[in-house]
């Protein structure tokens, strides 16, 4: 039987915490030969997240036997967060490797539909801004920000990807093997418009989904103003290292 792993990388997220884990893990029965497994990566949130997660391990449910924890001693970002739960994947031999929110603005029902395309697939990415996506509960400015964003990312760097922002995707372990994760430059929602681009680089088979995007259900959003300018600075460093051969 393949293995997958949902990476959940949380900074208090104690709120949504234990009804995502339960919800991702209940899509079992509808994803036919393979193993679904959560890791949530905490970067030492003050509000106990990881210590609520511990107690979800330590329970008799042999469901929890599929929760997996790695505790971080500070606040460190989302993209060493998802490298990290990259190295815990491959060395533990998943096949397929998950990137999830933990806010519910990604909906564990959607899971059986990457592991259907990944079959066929290196990687899946769940899109907004393509037919069949729908978003929930976003301001008009934040939806355009965040296609604009997108478009700008595509222009620059010439990723035939509509949703490059994207945070709901699903790798086979070979794409992550393939990548330097040790050179992995960005750290914010720039971090996933850098994985996408160095697995199109390396010729690896892309496919977007349609998803419906949620806002989040409780808790704090983490986007700021130098999450931003990471993003608009990081497509230009991308673009002159593949002009140098460097991806």
């Amino acid at each position: 039987m393949a293995r997958a792993l949902l990476i959940v990388p949380t900074y208090n997220e104690r709120d949504n915490i234990v009804r995502i884990i339960h919800q991702i893990l209940a899509e079992q029965p509808n994803c036919p030969g393979v193993e679904l497994n959560v890791l949530v990566v905490d970067d030492n949130s003050p509000d106990g997240t990881s210590d609520v997660v511990r107690e979800l391990q330590s329970s008799e449910d042999p469901t929890e036997a599929h929760i997996h924890l790695l505790s971080r001693p500070g606040k460190m970002g989302l993209g060493t967060a998802y490298v990290a739960g990259f190295r815990y994947g491959l060395e533990h031999r998943y096949d397929y490797i998950f990137e999830m929110d933990a806010d519910f603005s990604h909906d564990p029902k959607e899971i059986p539909s990457f592991l259907r395309e990944i079959v066929h697939y290196d990687l899946v990415i769940g899109s907004r801004y393509i037919p069949g996506s729908h978003i929930d509960n976003w301001p008009k400015s934040r939806l355009m920000l965040s296609y604009n964003a997108n478009l700008y990312a595509r222009l620059i760097t010439g990723i035939p990807v509509k949703d490059a922002t994207g945070g709901f995707k699903c790798f086979r372990r070979e794409v992550l093997q393939a990548i330097d994760l040790s050179d992995i430059r960005s750290n914010g929602y720039a971090f996933q418009i850098e994985m996408n681009f160095r697995s199109w680089r390396k010729g690896f088979r892309i496919k977007e989904i349609p998803i419906t995007f949620a806002d989040r259900h409780a808790g704090t959003s983490k986007m700021s103003k130098a999450i931003v300018r990471e993003a608009v600075g990081m497509v230009w460093k991308l673009k002159a290292r593949a002009v140098m051969g460097e991806l």
